[in-house]
């Protein structure tokens, strides 16, 4: 599970959390993706926009700060994101976590990158998402395929529930969390928010002074999500669900639901 190490770690854990990604060329290590600083400084606000381009329904979707295994065996995560108030760009790195010396690129909607021999298109950059699609039809099948099990078994077991387009599957993750328009409340207290099907998220730091809060997920001993400097009003995405940051307090950071 996360426990928060810093200010910003959120370090692996193998609880599960969905979510969805695509490009670099393989594999991965096991540091912590994440660093923390030794100040505390207010955060730069994005200056959008939220996102650039088209999400088509069997994409895949690398969420901001997390890593994604994919068919035959590669990689990606979207390692940071740049706006300058009309265009956007996300830098994703090689490997589903993070390791020192792993290649980057730099991508914006309509680039093309090859995974492990395996090519996909960017469709969608977002603040909190990088959406990639698989160009080969061999590579969408897997990523939709059914699980053996809807069963959380721990560690790689879990790869085809944490890593997938199945549309039961995203389903399932989907109802572990309040309704469209109700509220989520994380707390701040270095524990885990378990939900009901499996998915844990966790809160690493609130700072009220900056108006900023850490909060992220895991998977299959990935960390799928890492969310720095969030502030009220930005979008987190967790298994394709999307929340609004609608509040921060010492105590609690609270999430409403935005999307079905």
């Amino acid at each position: 599970m996360f426990s928060p190490a810093s200010r910003y770690g959120i370090a692996g854990a193998t609880l599960a959390l969905w979510a969805l990604t695509a490009c670099g060329s393989s594999s991965g290590g096991g540091d912590d993706p994440t660093t923390a600083p030794t100040t505390t400084q207010a955060a730069a606000k994005d200056k959008g926009p939220q996102c650039v381009g088209e999400a088509p329904a069997d994409g895949v979707h690398v969420l901001r700060g997390g890593g994604f295994r994919l068919p035959g065996g590669g990689g990606v995560q979207y390692a940071a994101a740049s706006a300058d108030g009309t265009s956007r760009t996300a830098t994703l790195r090689d490997g589903a976590a993070y390791k020192s010396g792993q290649q980057q690129w730099t991508v914006k909607p309509g680039s093309r990158l090859t995974v492990s021999g395996h090519a996909y298109s960017v469709r969608q950059v977002c603040s909190y998402r990088v959406l990639l699609e698989p160009n080969d039809a061999k590579d969408k099948a897997a990523l939709a395929a059914a699980p053996e099990s809807m069963e959380f078994a721990g560690g790689t077991a879990e790869n085809a529930l944490c890593f997938t387009t199945n549309r039961a599957v995203l389903a399932a993750a989907a109802k572990s969390f309040p309704a469209k328009g109700q509220p989520l409340s994380l707390l701040d207290n270095g524990g885990v928010k378990q939900l009901p099907s499996g998915p844990s998220l966790t809160v690493s730091y609130v700072d009220t002074a900056a108006g900023t809060a850490g909060l992220g997920a895991n998977c299959a001993g990935v960390p799928v999500a890492v969310y720095k400097d969030v502030r009220v009003g930005d979008t987190v995405e967790f298994t394709r669900v999307l929340f609004k940051v609608t509040g921060l307090t010492e105590q609690a950071i609270r999430l409403t639901r935005t999307s079905e």
